[in-house]
């Protein structure tokens, strides 16, 4: 195609020399038309005779026009797009071969720098001379430093280009190249230059005279930390659209740590937001890029790099002219590591990433060959794992990875083993010369390959469990195996069809468990009886009757017909006091109601977009799925709970969240701010993030706050919400509206990922399901009341977590509108085996929240 395309822009001359003859020829045909138009029109004879030529000369003056505007064509081609011009910035380096690095060459103001620069130049401009894509475009090169080794030049070259050649040009700046300038007297050696590279970059990150106002070079010194701060910092902002750049050294053969100790510039919001980015080389181009950052970090979140080199370079361009306090930094100097990885010979140990918890450096290998003794096997278990690439494909490791017995292993990963056939295992780490993240952290142990786990069961995946945990019908092994090959406990379990053995409560529940939906077979009523999803079968005749007779209300769901009934706590009460038959008819599309009462007020549950779905064993919600969550920060702490936006001025909590103790006054609606709108809580201020102060907390007076009981609270906002596609209301269900069992749910917030843990920064979401009612008062005697539900998994996995009380179980009906079931409470633990997470049953509250808001 390259080539094609350099033919067709050769061929531009010859046709602009064929328009100058078309050209010429359009004033013969001129002549022609003045000739026809004075025929003597009375002479009959001329004009018989004349006739074809006439004919002639009309289809001359057709083609002549047809060619006068191909001609046209050319000429506007030519000088409006050939002779258009792209203005082209590529920043790159250079390693001048036979120089030696001085001091002198870190002052850009220095007779030594001024004279190497000129020479780098006059290489430069050499070699685009000799490339012919380039030499015509080369318009200047300015050298902005060097660094040892033997000396590298960093520089950035411009080039008008036209837009045809963009892509060949990029090309031709990309290949490395070797290059002599030959020396100007006899007694000089000739000046060379190998691994000559660029790449295309933005334009404003172009270090220009006038930047040096906002550009600094800093040189450590020892071990000592040096710190350096955004202009400002932090008593005003740093400047409106600025470039600033802080070029960081430290001595010959070694490596650079830096770290953000604060961190807070303008939210990342695409094309024009703030931007930091920080490269392994003192020229700005992507290839070594390590980190790119925006919006806020929390202090504790971990923002420490490593070079792979004796510099590093951050840069902050602000395209916008929001105020904020920008970034406090500190770095120094390490020994440059001789090896990395090595030979370990204990029968257990643990190793690391280099660096670990920081950022490994880009550009590394490492080789860790672990041998254990001879009569055992060995296995390495990762406990953290995170070599996260932007922007790479699921299941793909072609940047940084783990290998082990010829498999790579990247992305983020839950806790895994890896295990050997013998007592050798080797364990290679790669990190590219781009981004990095903060690594792995593994143990490796010996272990007898006939009893691979003592006194325990071995997964086949090589984890270790409690025997206890064999057959119980719950998976501890990722890979199912401690629940084949079962024989199932006849008086406590069924056995599915493939051999699964579940909990024997579990059947006919209308659930899957078995997988092969083996538990919910047989399980049909007799014909003219109506199933309820507890099992027990009713006539059909008390089906859709207004009554709850299978005792979990759903007999009352799912019923298409709206006939008026007698009203009972199960029916739905339209506005003009009539009740209805249907179950959750509101806002369902339909109009039940004869005075339309259940389709008014329906402006919530809807988002800007359809997408479904760290919550323990969540995902990260995306942007605006969730607008109606809310994050709640308390004065001094941050996130503490969360909460659903019902209405322009109210939210919906929970009651707990807002209990005194001796140290603070959660009850004072003065210390807590809303943030609605949030998705990343390192970036409340973004764009589309509201930051509302509380007017008044309300929580039930029946609260307790012992048992949890009547655990609700409503939150009205000093000034109202401002609906958008991230803010939305979500829908509150009517006292009648049921959520079935088994019904699958989301829980969203927040809150801590693993019990124990921390905070999520991203929005976390979770898909969980409502367990059975009797169940649930079997698995927590004397702890459940009417007011509370349990929804999760018995198996555990994904559950609620500290940090998420008070944020909404979301309950999608079939419309896609979406209706709040609940309010996170509380649980024993986290996501663990039969301990179900507790929400409060907002159906129950729906009157008590009229009465107190009006919505």
């Amino acid at each position: 195609m390259k080539s094609d395309r350099t033919r067709k822009a050769g061929g531009g001359p010859k046709d602009f020399g064929t328009g100058l003859k078309y050209s010429s020829r359009q004033e013969n045909m001129n002549g022609f038309e003045e000739g026809v138009e004075f025929l003597p029109v009375n002479n009959a004879k001329k004009v018989e005779k004349r006739g074809p030529r006439r004919w002639l000369l009309l289809v001359a003056l057709l083609i002549g026009c047809l060619l006068l505007s191909l001609v046209v064509g050319l000429l506007v081609w030519h000088f409006q797009y050939r002779n258009v011009r792209v203005q082209k910035v590529f920043n790159g380096y250079l390693r001048i071969t036979n120089e030696n690095f001085v001091d002198a060459y870190e002052n850009s103001n220095s007779t030594e720098f001024k004279n190497l620069a000129k020479k780098v130049k006059e290489a430069l401009k050499l070699l685009y001379s000799e490339v012919p894509v380039l030499g015509p475009y080369h318009k200047k090169s300015v050298v902005t430093a060097f660094s040892e080794g033997s000396i590298i030049a960093y520089y950035w070259s411009e080039f008008s280009i036209p837009p045809y050649l963009e892509e060949e040009v990029e090309c031709a700046m990309a290949k490395e190249r070797v290059i002599s300038l030959p020396p100007r007297a006899r007694a000089l050696q000739s000046f060379v230059l190998t691994s000559v590279v660029a790449f295309p970059t933005d334009p404003r990150t172009v270090q220009r005279p006038q930047d040096n106002k906002c550009s600094f070079a800093l040189h450590a010194r020892g071990k000592e930390l040096t710190r350096f701060t955004t202009p400002g910092f932090p008593n005003s902002p740093y400047p409106a659209r600025a470039r600033c750049q802080w070029a960081l050294r430290g001595d010959a053969d070694s490596v650079l740590s830096l770290t953000f100790r604060s961190f807070d510039v303008a939210p990342c919001d695409g094309q024009g937001s703030d931007l930091v980015m920080v490269y392994d080389t003192l020229s700005p181009v992507e290839p070594h890029a390590l980190a790119r950052l925006c919006g806020t970090y929390p202090p504790s979140y971990n923002l420490t790099f490593l070079s792979s080199q004796n510099v590093l370079l951050v840069t902050l361009i602000t395209s916008t002219e929001r105020r904020h306090p920008g970034f406090e930094a500190t770095f120094f100097q390490l020994p440059k590591m001789n090896s990395c990885g090595g030979s370990l010979r204990e029968a257990q140990g643990t190793f690391s990433s280099p660096y670990y918890p920081g950022h490994y450096p880009p550009n590394i290998d490492c080789t860790w060959n672990i041998e254990v003794p001879q009569n055992k096997n060995v296995k390495v278990r990762f406990k953290i794992f995170y070599l996260v690439e932007p922007n790479m494909p699921l299941g793909t490791c072609p940047k940084d990875y783990v290998e082990i017995n010829g498999e790579k292993y990247c992305g983020e990963r839950p806790q895994f083993v890896v295990s050997s056939n013998s007592n050798k295992i080797t364990v290679r780490f790669h990190s590219d010369q781009s981004y990095t993240d903060t690594g792995f952290l593994a143990e490796y142990l010996s272990y007898d390959s006939s009893d691979p786990c003592p006194g325990m069961f071995t997964c086949k995946t090589g984890r270790c469990i409690q025997r206890n945990l064999r057959c119980d019908g719950w998976a501890d092994c990722t890979d199912y195996s401690d629940e084949l090959y079962c024989a199932c406990n006849a008086t406590h379990q069924f056995k599915c069809k493939n051999n699964f053995c579940k909990p024997l409560f579990w059947v006919c529940d209308s659930v899957n468990d078995c997988g092969d939906n083996s538990d919910e077979q047989g399980c049909s009523c007799s014909a003219g009886t109506f199933k309820c999803a507890n099992g027990k079968c009713l006539p059909q005749s008390q089906r859709c009757n207004g009554k709850d007779d299978c005792g979990d209300g759903s007999d009352e769901i799912s019923c298409d017909s709206a006939s008026v009934v007698a009203c009972t706590e199960h029916t739905y009460r339209c506005h003009n006091g009539l009740c209805l038959s249907k179950g959750s008819p509101e806002c369902d599309g339909k109009k039940d109601c004869s005075d339309g009462s259940d389709e008014e007020d329906c402006d919530c549950g809807l988002r800007s977009f359809t997408k479904q779905a760290r919550v323990v064993g969540g995902t990260n919600a995306d942007q605006g799925e969730w607008p109606w969550q809310v994050s709640l920060h308390s004065q001094g702490q941050g996130h503490v709970c969360g909460a659903s936006l019902i209405s322009p001025n109210w939210l919906v909590s929970a009651a707990h969240c807002f209990m005194d103790d001796r140290d603070f006054r959660y009850s004072d609606p003065t210390l807590w701010t809303a943030f609605l709108g949030l998705h990343d809580q390192s970036k409340r201020s973004d764009s589309g993030v509201q930051e509302h102060q509380l007017k008044r907390i309300i929580t039930h007076p029946s609260f307790n706050d012992f048992t949890f009981d009547y655990d609700i609270a409503l939150l009205e906002l000093k000034k109202p919400a401002e609906y958008s596609s991230l803010v939305r209301p979500i829908c509150l269900p009517d006292t009648s509206h049921v959520f079935p069992v088994g019904k699958a749910i989301w829980v969203t917030g927040w809150g801590h990922t693993q019990e124990g843990g921390s905070g999520a920064l991203i929005l976390q979401k979770g898909e969980i399901r409502i367990i059975n009612q009797t169940t649930c008062e079997g698995l927590m005697p004397q702890q459940i009341t009417p007011r509370m539900m349990c929804v999760g998994f018995l198996s555990g996995g994904v559950d609620a977590c500290q940090g998420d009380s008070g944020g909404p179980l979301s309950s999608v009906e079939e419309d896609g509108r979406i209706f709040q079931a609940g309010v996170v409470s509380w649980g024993e633990g986290c996501a663990q085996r039969n301990k179900p997470g507790v929400y409060t049953r907002l159906p129950v509250f729906r009157d008590w929240i009229k009465e107190q808001t009006g919505v």
